[in-house]
């Protein structure tokens, strides 16, 4: 265990170096943050009753996303990773006395949170500070914040493990912009990146809400906007710990079968 906690300490420290562009995201950040906000304002002038989400909640819900963006978005990949296996540099990484799925896991989240860290606190201190009704609120209480937190370390693990399953698949490909773009595209929106969930029609909803996707960021956003709360924020911990557990499973099986065939030709 200690090898795989040094190699995420090691990953998390050489990505906090990346500030120039941790500050560019920023302004982006910000932006497109402020332009979703202003377009879901527009709508609810329009009609306040018809939407599932108070305004308060859907502003809080896409700020924390904005702040929170590296951890939940599958279109942040792991180019080395994905270099190891299509250019064979794979055979290195197969001959060292460490469990390959794990240090990959390692570094994917290790990556992700680093990240995170250099771009979420600035959008968080000025999202706060904005006059209603776009000011980013507060959970009601401790227990709602603390159920967020615990939510997102479980949604930044099934990110990463839906994101090895995207890795392994490149053992039977030649490239990994296909991939790349179709999965990125289609969870994210399914995750509530695009349009949160209980915005989606109830019979898509229904069947969306049962997907590995509404255990990403769907889960703690909800959660700390309001939206979900009590009981029903427990009862999606759980659901993320299973999925969680399912994506590991199958992550870790995918991967020894793939291990297994692998060639890799050169010298």
């Amino acid at each position: 265990m200690k090898k795989y906690i040094a190699l995420f300490r090691i990953r998390f420290i050489n990505s906090l170096q990346y500030r120039a562009a941790a500050l560019g995201g920023l302004a982006t950040q910000f932006a497109w943050g402020s332009m979703e906000i202003f377009a879901f304002s527009a709508f609810y002038r329009a009609n306040p009753d018809a939407f599932p989400m108070e305004f308060s909640h859907t502003v809080s819900y896409i700020w924390m996303q904005q702040a929170f963006l590296t951890l939940f978005m599958m279109w942040y990949w792991e180019n080395s990773i994905a270099e190891a296996i299509t250019e064979g540099s794979i055979a290195y990484e197969m001959v060292r006395p460490i469990d390959l799925y794990t240090r990959w896991f390692c570094q994917a989240g290790a990556n992700r949170l680093a990240r995170c860290t250099l771009r979420c606190l600035p959008i968080l201190i000025v999202a706060s500070l904005l006059p209603k009704p776009y000011r980013l609120i507060l959970p009601p209480d401790m227990g709602q914040f603390l159920l967020f937190l615990v939510s997102t370390f479980l949604a930044l693990g099934v990110v990463v493990a839906f994101s090895m399953l995207m890795y392994i698949s490149l053992f039977y490909m030649l490239s990994s912009m296909g991939i790349r773009q179709i999965t990125s595209a289609i969870s994210d929106f399914l995750a509530g990146a695009i349009v949160p969930l209980p915005f989606f029609p109830e019979p898509v909803r229904a069947v969306v809400e049962l997907l590995p996707f509404a255990a990403m960021q769907n889960m703690p956003l909800r959660i700390y906007s309001g939206n979900i709360s009590g009981m029903d924020a427990v009862r999606g911990i759980v659901f993320q710990v299973l999925w969680l557990t399912a994506l590991v499973f199958i992550g870790r099986l995918l991967m020894n079968h793939a291990l297994k065939r692998v060639i890799v030709q050169g010298g």
